[in-house]
């Protein structure tokens, strides 16, 4: 396991695991059975449409802004349509680059997406519209991120700290769950973590009682 700034001790960090994926579990379970099967799909066909083009347009992060359910009345969003689609694309093209590079752990491939997407009006703070941008470009690798699910991880007690670079750190985090989920990890993916973590923040259970 990497170690980080926000990474424990492998022995703390291996028996937070087990805890962990116990609430992993049931949440990604409740979130295929909650949420509607097509909610994601305009997320599917950005997705699809990034794997032919190789890079993201306007229209492509205007439909995740909407996905995401974010405002677009604000002035970045004025200042992104304003530009160009070929400069927009040619700034997604090389973060889609970075983040499809399997020579690169997840959380360097991550960190250099986001370094890369900082260059859009927009995207300086905050990383909820950026990871979608990014794990659109490789679902496979990247996943989302959100204040639901920063709440989920300060509930269940990992650490992600606001300070620069938290994508990466947060897509490292996401990995070592994965090395050390044994079984439980078996099949998923960071996108899965993801969605399970975004349905533990939103629907936080009481503390179990004696």
């Amino acid at each position: 396991m990497k170690k980080t700034t926000d990474t424990p001790a492998d022995e703390e960090f291996a028996a937070t695991c087990g805890r962990v994926w116990g609430v992993l579990v049931p949440a990604r379970a409740g979130y295929l059975a909650g949420v509607s099967p097509h909610y994601d799909e305009v997320f599917h066909d950005v997705a699809q449409r990034t794997e032919h083009a190789g890079s993201l347009g306007k229209t492509d992060i205007a439909a995740l802004v909407v996905w995401k359910r974010l405002s677009a009345q604000t002035r970045w969003v004025s200042a992104l349509m304003s530009l160009p689609d070929a400069q927009v694309r040619s700034v997604t093209e090389r973060a889609v680059t970075a983040v499809r590079d399997t020579a690169l752990p997840p959380g360097e491939a991550a960190r250099t997406g986001r370094g890369i997407i900082w260059e859009l009006p927009g995207f300086r703070t905050g990383d909820a519209l950026a990871s979608a941008i990014l794990t659109a470009a490789a679902p496979q690798r990247m996943a989302v991120y959100d204040q639901r699910v920063q709440h989920a991880l300060d509930t269940l007690g990992l650490t992600l700290t606001h300070t620069p670079g938290r994508y990466g750190r947060y897509l490292q985090l996401l990995d070592d769950l994965l090395r050390h989920g044994g079984t439980q990890a078996d099949g998923w993916t960071a996108r899965d973590i993801d969605t399970a973590l975004h349905w533990t923040g939103a629907n936080p259970q009481p503390p179990a009682t004696a």
